[in-house]
């Protein structure tokens, strides 16, 4: 067996396999509410035989989300219908997670498609339009585009507010039957602002130094780990660097991890970038060697970003750079991207078709024996 469809274990929860799907948002909600967008969109990845399939950005509060069309937490009606989603992904053999978040000062902002407020009136009331004022560490917003607005500065009382939003949407989480939660502290959005001396300008005890910065995101962590089941694992997406000159580094990363581990985290989800100037160049796999470093530092690490052959995923394994591999718009544009990993790293080894759902599986096996494909 290859080592990407190896079965990965953190704490009592097992992986069939080390494909992953990141967050991915889907500006679909309204007033926070999955539909049934959400369970054929993400249903579709349990199907394409991926280990874990994490939802997307969901806030904690009202005014945590992105834009008025993302997934939400912050309420008890919105558990079942997450409930229904998760029940269908594990019945298909995924595990699921849920990426618990909070935008900052990039929050209030378009759907992603539109990239400005030009919604009709009928539009407005279709698809439930808000626009909220921000909070954020400090009072600045993203950058000088009208798409963000001048946040508020969060005093104690907001930022106990926002801790307050993560603990009460772990419980909900628990409810909905998630295997899995991913703090959400990447790219530019809140925790990512208070971590960036490019965003937190503060002069109290969450700003100035680095381990006033992280303090935000340890107090999170420790909430969220207390009141989340101790048998199940606690996740961390983090932008391992800002890309920019004064901004995060890999060394602040691995000074992080050591932090978030003695706080009960299990794994860190390792991304880059999102504030204005980042430098750093896509291309494949680029990302890999901060998942590494993360590793060597001593917690186990996911890497994303532009992984699509399967060769170079199972690669990354072998080579002990990272525990997981996660795919974005690799499985928007392939749900069954391991489905035919497996086959291009296993080839017509025993039990490769047996990752295909089982209404499917049979005819797939018999048109590739009759094409004489696969090495059947």
């Amino acid at each position: 067996m290859s080592r990407l469809f190896s079965p990965f274990t953190l704490r009592d929860l097992t992986l069939r396999n080390r494909t992953v799907v990141a967050p991915m948002c889907q500006y679909s909600a309204r007033h926070g509410y999955a539909n049934d967008w959400h369970l054929v969109h993400l249903g579709r990845f349990a199907l394409g035989g991926f280990g874990l399939v994490i939802v997307e950005a969901t806030g904690v509060v009202p005014e945590g989300r992105i834009s008025y069309g993302d997934l939400g937490l912050w309420e008890d009606g919105q558990i079942g219908p997450l409930q229904r989603i998760v029940g269908f992904l594990k019945e298909h053999g995924s595990a699921v997670g849920i990426q618990l978040a909070h935008a900052g000062r990039k929050a209030s902002t378009p759907i992603g498609w539109r990239q400005a407020f030009n919604e009709t009136d009928a539009e407005k009331a279709k698809f439930a339009f808000e626009s909220w004022t921000p909070v954020a560490p400090s009072p600045e917003p993203h950058n000088d585009s009208p798409t963000f607005t001048r946040p508020t500065e969060l005093d104690e009382a907001g930022i106990r507010h926002v801790i307050d939003g993560f603990v009460a949407a772990t419980r909900r989480a628990e409810a909905a039957g998630f295997d899995t939660i991913e703090i959400h502290a990447a790219h530019g959005y809140l925790i990512n602002q208070f971590l960036s001396p490019l965003a937190n300008h503060r002069t109290d005890q969450y700003g100035g130094s680095r381990e006033n910065r992280m303090r935000f995101l340890l107090e999170i962590t420790e909430a969220v780990r207390a009141a989340w089941p101790g048998q199940k694992p606690l996740l961390v997406r983090i932008s391992a660097v800002d890309g920019v000159s004064g901004g995060w580094t890999l060394d602040d990363t691995i000074a992080l991890t050591g932090e978030l581990k003695s706080r009960g985290v299990d794994l860190i989800h390792c991304s880059s970038g999102g504030f204005d100037g980042y430098g750093l160049k896509p291309g494949p796999l680029y990302q890999v060697p901060f998942a590494k470093a993360v590793r060597d530092a001593g917690l186990p690490s996911m890497a994303v970003g532009l992984i699509s052959d399967p060769h170079a995923a199972e690669a990354i394994l072998s080579k002990d750079e990272a525990d997981l591999v996660a795919l974005a718009r690799g499985a928007l544009e392939d749900p069954n991207w391991p489905l035919h990993a497996r086959h291009a790293l296993e080839g017509g080894a025993r039990g490769t078709y047996e990752l295909w759902p089982i209404q499917a599986r049979a005819r797939i096996r018999d048109k590739d024996r009759v094409l004489g494909i696969r090495g059947v």
